[in-house]
């Protein structure tokens, strides 16, 4: 029985090597083949991108809202608000552009904003 088993021992190992041997083949004739076919699937991968973005394009455009117009009165109080920071910013500032000594914008914007309520 000890005969036995060690030519039972030795097929198996053999297999056993056959397999493993078999594996490594199969395995580097698959990485072969994905490399050979790589280009062709980075092209594919590259057109898919393109459709892709072109798809966002599209759709940001028809997804853009349109422009609301301001009301008149905003837009004058826009223009008033301009006016009241540059009267504000010269009274408040030195001939170099400096602000006067205890000035800050804060001050500058308050100004702005009384003055342009008196307008």
């Amino acid at each position: 029985m000890a005969i036995a088993d060690e030519v039972a021992a030795a097929v198996l190992a053999g297999f056993k090597a056959g397999v493993v041997a078999e594996a490594k083949r199969q395995s580097v004739m698959i990485g072969k083949e994905v490399v050979r076919e790589l280009p062709g699937a980075l092209l594919d991968t590259g057109s898919l991108v393109n459709q892709s973005l072109m798809f966002v394009e599209d759709t940001a455009e028809m997804a853009a809202a349109p422009k609301k117009k301001r009301s008149r009165s905003a837009r004058a109080s826009d223009k008033k608000l301009s006016r009241a920071f540059k009267e504000a910013n010269s009274k408040l500032r030195k001939q170099n552009g400096d602000l006067k000594k205890g000035k800050t914008q804060s001050d500058v914007a308050r100004l702005a904003q009384r003055l342009r309520k008196k307008m």
